[in-house]
Protein backbone atom coordinates (compact mmCIF):
# COMPACT_ATOMS: atom_id res chain seq x y z
CA UNK A 1 0.00 0.00 0.00
CA UNK A 2 1.38 3.46 -0.88
CA UNK A 3 2.45 5.89 2.01
CA UNK A 4 -0.17 8.28 2.56
CA UNK A 5 1.28 11.90 3.43
CA UNK A 6 -0.69 14.96 4.72
CA UNK A 7 -0.58 17.90 2.79
CA UNK A 8 -1.56 21.43 2.93
CA UNK A 9 -3.30 23.40 -0.13
CA UNK A 10 -5.11 26.69 -0.73
CA UNK A 11 -6.73 28.05 -3.38
CA UNK A 12 -5.67 31.33 -5.42
CA UNK A 13 -7.72 33.79 -5.78
CA UNK A 14 -8.24 36.48 -8.52
CA UNK A 15 -10.19 39.47 -6.74
CA UNK A 16 -10.08 42.08 -9.74
CA UNK A 17 -11.77 44.69 -7.37
CA UNK A 18 -11.21 43.93 -4.03
CA UNK A 19 -13.94 46.25 -2.87
CA UNK A 20 -16.51 44.38 -4.31
CA UNK A 21 -15.63 41.20 -2.88
CA UNK A 22 -16.25 39.06 -6.05
CA UNK A 23 -13.17 36.26 -6.99
CA UNK A 24 -12.42 33.76 -9.08
CA UNK A 25 -10.36 30.79 -7.89
CA UNK A 26 -7.39 30.66 -10.50
CA UNK A 27 -4.62 28.08 -9.04
CA UNK A 28 -4.03 25.93 -6.35
CA UNK A 29 -0.80 25.52 -3.92
CA UNK A 30 0.13 22.25 -2.70
CA UNK A 31 2.84 21.68 0.45
CA UNK A 32 3.38 18.64 2.13
CA UNK A 33 6.29 18.69 4.96
CA UNK A 34 7.18 15.25 4.55
CA UNK A 35 8.76 15.79 1.11
CA UNK A 36 9.73 19.08 1.82
CA UNK A 37 7.25 19.70 -1.67
CA UNK A 38 5.83 23.32 -2.40
CA UNK A 39 4.15 23.58 -5.51
CA UNK A 40 1.84 26.74 -7.42
CA UNK A 41 -0.23 25.52 -10.43
CA UNK A 42 -1.88 28.54 -12.25
CA UNK A 43 -4.83 28.84 -14.89
CA UNK A 44 -6.62 32.06 -15.04
CA UNK A 45 -9.57 32.15 -17.38
CA UNK A 46 -9.68 35.43 -18.56
CA UNK A 47 -13.09 35.24 -19.88
CA UNK A 48 -14.36 34.42 -16.53
CA UNK A 49 -12.02 37.31 -15.04
CA UNK A 50 -13.90 39.61 -17.24
CA UNK A 51 -17.17 38.89 -16.81
CA UNK A 52 -16.64 40.04 -12.98
CA UNK A 53 -14.24 43.63 -13.85
CA UNK A 54 -14.45 44.29 -17.84
CA UNK A 55 -11.62 46.52 -16.94
CA UNK A 56 -9.54 44.11 -15.15
CA UNK A 57 -5.89 44.61 -15.92
CA UNK A 58 -5.32 40.92 -17.21
CA UNK A 59 -1.66 41.19 -18.22
CA UNK A 60 -0.63 42.81 -14.54
CA UNK A 61 -2.71 39.96 -12.87
CA UNK A 62 -0.88 36.89 -14.64
CA UNK A 63 2.42 38.50 -14.13
CA UNK A 64 1.48 38.62 -10.36
CA UNK A 65 0.42 34.82 -10.84
CA UNK A 66 4.00 33.79 -12.59
CA UNK A 67 5.79 34.49 -9.55
CA UNK A 68 3.99 31.76 -7.44
CA UNK A 69 5.45 28.84 -8.41
CA UNK A 70 8.94 30.75 -8.76
CA UNK A 71 8.58 31.35 -5.19
CA UNK A 72 7.05 27.81 -4.68
CA UNK A 73 10.59 26.95 -5.90
CA UNK A 74 12.58 28.86 -4.10
CA UNK A 75 15.62 29.75 -5.16
CA UNK A 76 17.86 33.05 -6.61
CA UNK A 77 14.79 33.38 -9.11
CA UNK A 78 12.55 33.69 -6.28
CA UNK A 79 14.84 36.75 -4.54
CA UNK A 80 14.46 37.07 -0.57
CA UNK A 81 11.99 34.76 -0.32
CA UNK A 82 13.77 31.90 -2.04
CA UNK A 83 15.52 31.63 0.85
CA UNK A 84 12.88 30.73 3.18
CA UNK A 85 12.46 27.10 4.00
CA UNK A 86 9.86 25.65 2.26
CA UNK A 87 7.04 26.51 5.10
CA UNK A 88 7.49 29.85 5.84
CA UNK A 89 7.42 30.43 2.03
CA UNK A 90 4.29 28.23 2.12
CA UNK A 91 2.79 30.74 5.16
CA UNK A 92 4.36 33.64 3.06
CA UNK A 93 2.03 32.45 0.15
CA UNK A 94 -1.16 32.16 2.13
CA UNK A 95 -1.06 35.18 4.48
CA UNK A 96 -3.95 37.24 4.03
CA UNK A 97 -4.30 39.63 2.15
CA UNK A 98 -6.57 42.57 1.06
CA UNK A 99 -5.07 42.88 -2.77
CA UNK A 100 -6.11 41.52 -5.92
CA UNK A 101 -4.25 38.19 -5.41
CA UNK A 102 -5.79 36.33 -2.61
CA UNK A 103 -5.29 32.57 -0.85
CA UNK A 104 -8.41 30.74 0.72
CA UNK A 105 -7.85 29.34 4.04
CA UNK A 106 -5.73 26.26 4.39
CA UNK A 107 -6.86 23.19 4.05
CA UNK A 108 -5.33 19.65 4.45
CA UNK A 109 -5.54 16.36 3.26
CA UNK A 110 -3.64 12.88 2.33
CA UNK A 111 -1.99 11.58 -0.66
CA UNK A 112 0.43 9.13 -1.28
CA UNK A 113 0.81 11.14 -5.22
CA UNK A 114 1.03 15.04 -4.52
CA UNK A 115 1.06 15.25 -8.45
CA UNK A 116 -2.32 13.47 -9.26
CA UNK A 117 -4.17 15.35 -5.80
CA UNK A 118 -2.98 18.83 -7.58
CA UNK A 119 -4.25 17.51 -11.19
CA UNK A 120 -7.36 16.66 -9.00
CA UNK A 121 -7.58 20.03 -6.95
CA UNK A 122 -7.36 22.23 -10.31
CA UNK A 123 -9.95 19.76 -11.80
CA UNK A 124 -12.70 20.13 -8.98
CA UNK A 125 -11.68 23.53 -7.89
CA UNK A 126 -10.16 26.24 -10.34
CA UNK A 127 -11.69 25.26 -13.63
CA UNK A 128 -15.13 25.58 -15.24
CA UNK A 129 -17.20 22.50 -14.32
CA UNK A 130 -18.08 20.61 -17.52
CA UNK A 131 -22.08 20.59 -17.87
CA UNK A 132 -23.79 17.34 -16.85
CA UNK A 133 -25.11 15.16 -19.63
CA UNK A 134 -29.18 15.07 -19.56
CA UNK A 135 -31.86 17.40 -19.48
CA UNK A 136 -31.36 20.77 -17.61
CA UNK A 137 -33.13 21.11 -14.67
CA UNK A 138 -36.40 22.76 -14.89
CA UNK A 139 -36.20 26.53 -13.16
CA UNK A 140 -38.69 27.24 -10.57
CA UNK A 141 -41.36 29.74 -10.95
Amino acid sequence: MPTLHTYDYAVVRVVPRVERGEFINAGVIVSCAASQALHACIELDDARLLALDPGADVAGLRMALAALPIICAGGDAAGALGKLSVRERFHWLVAPRSTSIQTSPVHTGRSSDLGSTMAQLMRRIVRTPTPRAGPAAPLLP
